[in-house]
Order: C-alpha cells, then structure tokens, then sequence
C-alpha cells in the first residue's frame, strides 16, 4: 500500500510541470533598486508562504546568476542586484528573464517570465565628434551625403526620434529614416547649390534626440569642405554583404571582401575603405584592407558569446564622395565547449538510515554549443548504491537505491559524467563526496564477559583495583561510552557501596577499607551506555573477591584474661608426668594460614616441670611433682598465628601444687605472700621518691646511686632504678618511655659491670606486678626454691632487644 502511494506520488510530481502550460509572467524596470517589489509569486502560484520554506523553494536561471530573489518569508519576488536592460538584451526589441521556481517534497516545478522594461537612462551618441564633409561646387540640389546617426541604447520611444542643426543654414537639411526603414540612417540634403567662392567651408551641429521623459540629445560637428567638380560618388556592388565564419577560425583570415567603384577618373575615381565604427565596438573583432576591400578576423571568436556581427563599410573616392554598405558576418558553431553541471542542492552527510530513494543532490547540466553540439546526456560511474533520476527537462537527481551502513562504508565518492553529442564529444565530470553520518545503531561491547578482581583486605580508600572497557562500534557521541554502577539483583537492591567505577575510564575502585573477616566477596553489575538518543548500553559483572590478611592476633579463650587474680589450676602433689593441668583456648578472625595456631610456653616458675602442646594447646606435666616444687607456679603460654609477619597473645595461669584440695586457700594467706606484698610496696615508695629526687637534684642523685651500687654489688645483687640504668635507657626514660618508677631483681654473677648486662626484648607479654623481695634470703627462696634467676633464665634465647616501656610492663617473682 505504501510503495503504491509513493508512485502515485512520483507521477504527480512529474506530470506537475505539464499542467501548468502558461509561465508566470511579470514586468519589472530596468535600474530598479535591490529589494524591488516584482510580484507575490505564492499568491499567483497558489501556494502558502509557509510551504516555500518548507518545501525548499528556490529559483533557478539559465545562467545561474541570481539577478532575482525569493522572500520565501512572504512569496514575492524582488530584484536581488541591479538590472540593465541594454546589458541583458542589447537591442532586442523584447527582453525577458526566463527563471524556474522549483519545489521539493514533491518536486514541482513554475515557470517565470520577467519582463524587464526599458528606461531613458542613455543618451544618443554619434560615432564621431566631428564629421568632415568634402562636396563639389557643382552639386545639384536634392544631392544626399549619408552619414552614420546616432546611436542610443535605449529603445522603443527612449530611442532616437529625430535630428536637428543648428544653426538653421539655407544650404542643407536632415532627412531622418525617410529613404529606408532604419532610423539610424540619416542624410545631410544639399537645399541651395554651393559657390566655393563665396563660402568654401561651413560649420554647424547636428543634435539627434530621443522621445524620452525628460528627453535625452547628443551632438556632433559637422566640418563642410567646399571642392571643385568630383560629380560621381562610389557605388557598392550591394547594399548588403553576408559572410559566415567558423568560431575556430584562425587569426588573420579573410572573412570576405566588399567592392565598390567610382565612374570618376583619376583621383576621384581611387577608392578607399574603412569601418564606420559602432560607439560599442571600438575593439572589434575585424578589420579592413583599405586598398582591396578584405575584411580579416583580429581576435578570436567565440559562438556563445556573440552569434554574428554586423558592420559598417564606407567608400570614398579622392574627391571626397562616399558610399556606405552594411556588412553581416555570421559566425558558425563549433564543438569547443565542454557540458556545464550546476548543483542546485546536495546533502551531505547522510544518516546511516537514509531509506531507498532520497534524493542526495539535485543539479542541472547545460552545453553553450548549439545543435548536437548541444545535447547532453548524464551517467554514473561504477555505483551501485546510486542512481540518476531525470526530473525535468535537463534536470536530475541522485538518489539511493539500497540502505547505507556506515559500519561497512563511511563515505561514497560519486561520480557523474556528462557528455554532449558533438564530434568528438566532449565531457565534464562531476564529484559527490557523500558522507554517511552514525546513527546509534551499536551497542556497547565489553572485552570480558565477567570480570574477577582481587583487594588485599585493609586497604588504602579509593584504591585501584582494575578496569572495565566497552568498545562501541559507533562514532561521535555515539561511540562515548560511560560506566555505572546497577544493582546486582532485579529487585533493585543497590550496588555495594564500598566499590565505584569511574564513568570516564572505567577504573574500579574500593572506597572504604574492607575487612576480610565481615566481607569475603561481593559483586557489582557495571552498565556501559553510549551517549546515542536513545542511549543504547550493555552490562557486565564484576566479581571483587577481598584477600585475608594477617591482622588479627589471637585471642586466647580460656583462660580467661580479664579476672583479677587470674584463677590457679589445682595440681595434685601425686601427679606423674603427663597430667593433664589446662588446656589454653584460642582462635584467629583471621583464615588460611593466618588462621593456624600454635602454643609454646613462653615463662614459668619452673620451666622444667610443665610442656605445652603445639598444635593443641594442652599443658601437662614434664615430670612428676616434687617437695622441692613451689607451691605457686606462674606459666605464660605464647599463642602465635602463621602469618607473615606473625602475631601473637599469650596467657598468663596459676598451678598450686597441693597435697590436699582443702588447703586450697593456704598460699593466700601464707606469711611469706603477705610479706612479699609490703616489700613490693616499700620498694615502689622508694623508687617513687628516686625519680622525684632526680628531677630536682641530679646530681644528689647520681651519687646516692654510686653508692647504693656499691653496697649491692657487696651483696651479690645490683638494684637497678630508673634513674641508674644505662645511657640507652635513661633516655628512653626521659623521653616518656619509663612513666612509672618499678623495681627489678636481678642476680648477676659477682663483678659483672654495667658495661656487660643489656636489656633484651623478649617475645611475651606483660606479667602481673608481684612483689620485689631486697635483701632476704628466706623470700628469695620462696619465690624462687632452686635459687635465684640469672639473666639467661629470665630472658630466653633467641630474643630481641626489649625497649623501655616493653621492659617497664615485666615484672618477676
């Protein structure tokens, strides 16, 4: 049904032009100012001013110059530059510019004819300034000389109407057009016969004027000489010559010849020719043999611009009598101009999704030859997406025949050839470069169909942790693709947000630090969009998987850390080795290997007595109790993950060894703990009352030290405060490392200087603060049965340098 309407269309169109048999037809003055007012075209066409812009109207002439223009604002039609009739028409008694007002959608063509109509703008002109006249005495009256008239541009009434001299004389009169029908023809009538005796020169005007409003004249001088008897004047053998040359004819060729001849002897028989020059043909293209009469060509011709000449020959004979006869010189076609190809219209570019049959350029061809020289045809060169379509007349248009795909083919090069039927024809060729413009007709395409990325937990914010890319086939906005985040599930939920993507690059980012042990792995669904209208997008899912991280120390169960006294396991005096005290109880937030723990007994009273599991936990005893066990044993068991680097915690427990489980509470109230707390207490005081004194006298200080230094070293046994121990740690101390003055007991081999004992960090936590017991035996070996602690004992191998507030939280039994 539709391809049916479009044809019934397309014959409307064409016939269209035929129905309408009579042009347009309109007058307008020549000289008429730019913007003239000319005719309402809509009105006479029947068509609204709307439809002009939107049908596209325009005008077209032969010539392609615009000397008209459409107001397809309000459909009339003014004068676009200025208009000289004489410029256009020349003499032509009838001057009128054809033009063409096309339309599109549908194509439709009117016929204008716009008469341009004359104005007295020109004055007459004579040839010459002066006209010399030689006559014999002897002539009769009635005797006619010719004389070339005067000529005005203009026509009709603007052009000449009559002649007059001035002054009035008895001798001679004018005749004007009254022997021949060409009012250029004018005669000086000899009135009176002349005596050369009594006057033999005269001098008057000769005034030709035209029938204008106001009336225009011009004037030349006319020279009489009077001369003896030369009674008969030359005689052309015609009145007219016609001669036809081709428009490639050399320079310097005879054109043809004009003869006249004279009955008078002598010098008044010898005859002379020349042009009688027109005022607007000063340059001509011809010339004349004054002797034998050939006219020659002085410059080349050209058909198209003028299609014959017509000239003026005067013979004159030595007695001063002339004769005038007209010569016309026609000039013939040859094949010498290529086809003219005038784009009316052209579009381009083209969108992708041009249907079959829209009209890409429409153009006229024209051939200024005449005849088969004349005739054009038009063809396409090797296209198969294109054809020509004629219109109208010499009329055509380029049109699609298949559907455009500006994926496979972004621009077509057509070529149309137009050749005239001369010998041998001649061609123009002509070049459409049609852009296809992109329409949005891709999608964006990812390079994966799923995307993994992997963030070490505990990250930096607004990490970069990989990137998404889409291509678009496309180009232009069509091609610019942004990326957004869109929630995973249908139901709208929303897209995690701790991750983002950047809508330029597609960079993915996590903006917050993740924690392994509350996120393992979440996934996001990118959606690329195109910027097309509408927008066209595709998505992607990107899976980010957080990689656990060792930065969770463990944390020890049971026994439980927090109570105040840590609670004591009962271990019976009976037991053998192998029993089984605790088992500590740990776990790590953290996974893998990081997770994996193992357990080694870091410190205890009697380290000997007690083993600890490794991968379980357990402790047990190493050997069976003996009477010489202290009855309180401290262990600390050191809990360390796999990690790398590894973290630790330990937990700290109490084992009374017991003979009976109902003296459970003897240790507590026992004389030597009681005396152990008020030694501890006294020694706090004092070292308290060391660093006060320090900061006020150091000096008082220092030598109080050397001589507390020397009385332990007596004894076997150093006390070291915070304001004696070695430069390194002293200014720890100074620097706020140290807050807290303690008290430390340590037994050194008798004459070990300063110089030899260093403070090593080992790998273990902080132990309850118990008493420091100075000076007695008898609390020494309740505290420590087989005797005092050395260096080695306290600080295991393998251990590191222990910094001040590390050393500050120990404290030993």
């Amino acid at each position: 049904m539709a391809i049916a309407r479009q044809v019934l269309c397309l014959s409307a169109l064409l016939s269209l032009p035929h129905a309408r048999s009579q042009p347009l037809r309109y007058s307008v003055a020549e000289e008429a100012p730019s913007g003239s007012l000319v005719a309402d075209v809509a009105e006479d066409a029947g068509l609204a001013p709307a439809q002009l812009s939107a049908r596209r109207a325009r005008l077209a002439s032969e010539d392609g110059r615009q000397r008209l223009r459409l107001d397809r604002a309000t459909g009339r039609l003014v004068v676009a530059e200025r208009l000289d009739r004489e410029e256009l028409c020349a003499q032509a008694p009838a001057c009128t510019l054809p033009l063409e007002l096309l339309l599109a959608d549908p194509l439709q063509f009117f016929r204008i004819e716009v008469a341009v109509r004359d104005v007295n703008d020109h004055s007459p002109r004579f040839p010459d300034e002066q006209i010399t006249l030689r006559i014999a005495e002897n002539s009769n009256p009635g005797l006619r000389f010719p004389l070339m008239g005067a000529r005005d541009l203009d026509i009709g009434s603007n052009g000449v109407q009559g002649y007059s001299i001035s002054p009035e004389n008895e001798y001679f009169s004018i005749s004007f057009g009254s022997r021949k029908k060409d009012k250029n023809y004018v005669e000086l009538v000899l009135e009176k016969p002349l005596d050369r005796e009594e006057q033999a020169e005269m001098n008057f005007s000769l005034t030709a004027f035209d029938g204008g409003s106001p009336p225009r004249s011009g004037t030349t001088q006319i020279y009489i000489v009077v001369l003896d008897v030369n009674d008969n004047a030359p005689n052309f053998t015609q009145e007219l010559y016609v001669g036809q040359v081709l428009e490639n004819t050399p320079v310097g060729s005879v054109v043809l010849s004009v003869m006249a001849t004279d009955l008078d002897a002598g010098s008044n028989g010898e005859i002379s020719y020349q042009f009688r020059q027109e005022v607007d043909q000063s340059e001509s293209a011809f010339e004349i043999d004054a002797k034998s009469g050939e006219i020659k060509l002085t410059k080349p011709l050209d058909f198209e611009a003028a299609e014959s000449y017509e000239l003026s020959v005067q013979a004159t004979d030595g007695g001063g009598l002339s004769a005038i006869c007209k010569v016309l010189v026609e000039v013939l076609d040859v094949n010498d101009n290529a086809p003219e190809l005038v784009v009316s219209s052209f579009s381009s570019p083209l969108p992708e999704n041009t249907l079959p049959g829209t009209v890409v350029a429409f153009f006229t061809v024209r051939d200024r030859d005449a005849g088969a020289n004349g005739k054009v045809t038009c063809a396409l060169e090797d296209q198969l997406s294109f054809s020509l379509r004629p219109a109208y007349k010499n009329y055509y248009e380029l049109v699609t025949v298949t559907t455009l795909d500006r994926e496979e083919m972004a621009q077509y090069i057509v070529t149309v050839t137009a050749a005239d039927a001369g010998t041998p024809p001649l061609t123009t060729t002509q070049t459409f470069t049609v852009d296809i413009s992109d329409v949005n007709d891709n999608a964006p395409v990812f390079n994966q169909t799923s995307y993994t990325m992997y963030v070490h937990e505990n990250n930096i914010p607004t990490m970069l942790v990989g990137t998404v890319y889409a291509a678009d086939a496309d180009i232009g906005p069509n091609a610019k693709v942004t990326y957004s985040l869109a929630p995973v599930h249908p139901t709208g939920q929303p897209p995690c947000s701790c991750i983002s993507v950047n809508s330029e690059n597609g960079h993915v980012f996590v903006l917050r630090p993740l924690d392994y042990e509350q996120l393992k792995q979440t996934e996001v669904l990118v959606i690329a969009s195109d910027a097309g209208s509408p927008p066209l997008s595709a998505n992607v899912t990107v899976h980010l998987v957080v990689v656990d991280e060792n930065d969770n120390a463990p944390l020890v169960l049971h026994p439980a850390q927090d109570s105040s006294p840590a609670s004591s396991e009962l271990v019976p005096m009976s037991a053998e080795a192998g029993y089984l005290v605790t088992k500590v109880v740990a776990v790590d937030a953290d996974s893998g290997q990081n997770s994996w723990l193992s357990y080694h007994l870091l410190k205890a009273t009697d380290p000997g007595l007690f083993v600890v599991g490794a991968q379980s936990g357990e402790v047990h005893l190493r050997r069976p109790v003996t009477e010489r066990d202290t009855v309180k044993q401290k262990l600390i068991i050191l809990v360390r993950d796999n990690g790398r680097p590894p973290l630790s915690a330990t937990a700290a427990l109490s084992a009374l060894l017991l003979n009976d489980f109902s003296d459970v509470r003897l240790p507590h109230g026992s004389p030597d703990i009681v005396d152990d707390s008020d030694s501890l207490t006294t020694y706090l005081i004092i070292s308290l009352v060391f660093v006060s004194l320090l900061f006020l006298a150091s000096m008082a200080a220092f030598i109080t030290c050397k001589v507390c230094k020397r009385k332990e070293l007596k004894d076997g046994h150093v006390l070291y405060a915070a304001s004696n121990f070695p430069s390194s740690l002293a200014d720890a101390a100074s620097a706020g490392t140290l807050p807290h003055p303690y008290c430390y007991e340590i037994s050194l081999t008798t004459g070990s200087g300063n110089s030899e004992f260093k403070f090593l960090k080992p790998i273990l936590p902080s132990l309850p603060p118990q008493h420091c017991a100075l000076g007695g035996d008898t609390d020494e070996e309740q505290v420590f049965p087989q005797g005092p602690l050395t260096a080695e004992d306290v600080l295991p191998e393998n251990t590191g340098m222990l910094s001040g507030e590390e050393f500050n939280s120990l404290s030993f039994n």
